[in-house]
């Protein structure tokens, strides 16, 4: 692996590749490239030489810029704080910087392919359209008379519903189930939009949700303010947006953790109560073993 970078002269990315073992003569090897011309069409850039190449060969892949490709996932349901985090510790990305801080949910979890020394807000930016672009997509295919105003609130419930349950099978019919309180013009009474209200999606909550939190006062505590709070609070993949616009058809309005990784669901508060109930058994068992 060699890493050339911009601005180099022919003599310094020369020494670099007789260092690195890629060529024996760095004198002679820049002296043949400046007399064919060739010097100013090196590309800096990370390279991977895997084998034996001639000198004739090294020039030819410098000036292809045949450079290495890294990637970067980036999971569903991070805040945008914790993406930026997850760049900042990407190796070969340059910082940031101080751009506007990107909106929450605004990027588009995915995987990134970039080269040594781009720039991160590059990434952030294609996040970004790619978000764009997907919320777009996924509004045009929305499902007739859902009590969601626009696209901005679609991606809201996307990211509830993202933080809600990571199970694929499952999201439609969590998505749902807040479509259908909605409707009722009952309160969502989702744990996330407690936590990140207390966050604000800039520290991780590692501590179970009490009483008082349930009754903070903040604009995403969806168990104090009706509707959907006024911002996603974390970046939902594609599959969560489809499921906000095209949820399950159901008449179910409470869901619990099941205990095993998944959720019941239950029509009335009664059912709910009894689910609640043995989830709190199953998770007495577990932390008793």
């Amino acid at each position: 692996m060699v890493r050339l970078p911009r601005g180099a002269g022919l003599e310094s990315i020369a020494a670099n590749l007789a260092k690195a073992g890629v060529i024996e003569h760095p004198r002679l090897f820049a002296a043949t490239i400046a007399l064919l011309g060739e010097n100013k069409r090196l590309k800096a850039g990370e390279y991977r030489f895997a084998g034996a190449l001639s000198p004739r060969g090294v020039m030819r892949k410098l000036i292809d810029g045949d450079v290495v490709v890294r990637k970067l996932t980036v999971p569903e349901g991070l805040t945008v704080m914790q993406i930026l985090t997850l760049l900042a510790g990407a190796e070969g990305l340059e910082p940031v910087g101080a751009p506007s801080q990107p909106r929450e949910g605004g990027l588009l979890p995915d995987t990134y392919h970039y080269v040594w020394g781009d720039n991160a807000a590059l990434l952030v930016e294609r996040m970004r359209r790619g978000m764009d672009e997907a919320l777009r997509q996924a509004w045009d295919r929305r499902n007739a008379n859902l009590p969601l105003r626009g696209p901005a609130e679609a991606l809201v419930l996307a990211s509830i519903v993202e933080k809600e349950t990571g199970i694929a099978a499952e999201r439609r019919r969590v998505a749902g189930v807040f479509v259908n309180r909605l409707r009722r013009g009952m309160k969502l009474q989702s744990d996330p939009t407690v936590i990140y209200g207390l966050t604000q999606g800039k520290a991780a909550f590692e501590r179970a949700l009490s009483r008082a939190d349930l009754q903070s006062d903040t604009l995403w505590n969806t168990y104090v303010v009706d509707g959907l709070p006024p911002t996603p609070i974390a970046n939902p993949g594609r599959e969560s947006l489809a499921a906000a616009v095209d949820p399950e058809a159901h008449d179910f309005l409470y869901f619990v953790a099941d205990g095993s990784g998944g959720h019941v669901f239950a029509r009335t508060l009664e059912e709910h109560n009894r689910n609640v109930a043995r989830w709190r058994a199953t998770r007495a068992q577990t932390q008793t073993r």
